[in-house]
């Protein structure tokens, strides 16, 4: 017979395991996530995120399929620009010569700094 679980012992499960909340989160709370980050730009933008959360809206009824699916092609084909323009950037950078750096500004040579005015 299994037993079911409080909340403070959820709570004290998870202080003990270090680690397990991220194996116990949801493909979906992780796709969100990943979403929210792609969407500060602190991370880059995953397309298998997309389809996790589209998947996820027609399950519930939130997204027809058809609308999900016009989404996710639209995602995808972005995504292949977005990787052609990259890929395109970076031959473009290695083509190009590097600058060269600037030079340092001479120290200014006297005794004493001019008087500020007030």
């Amino acid at each position: 017979m299994a037993t079911e679980l409080g909340p403070s012992q959820i709570s004290t499960l998870l202080e003990a395991l270090p680690g397990i909340a991220n194996v116990l989160r949801s493909p979906v709370a992780d796709a969100l996530l990943n979403v929210i980050r792609a969407a500060a730009r602190l991370s880059e933008f995953q397309v298998a995120d997309a389809e996790e959360l589209v998947r996820y809206a027609t399950r519930r009824s939130l997204l027809g399929v058809e609308e999900g699916e016009r989404v996710l092609a639209e995602v995808k084909v972005q995504a292949v620009r977005r990787a052609e323009r990259a890929s395109g950037r970076s031959k473009a950078a290695k083509g190009r010569p590097k600058a060269k750096p600037k030079p340092k500004p001479k120290p200014r040579s006297g005794g004493k700094k001019p008087a500020r005015r007030k």
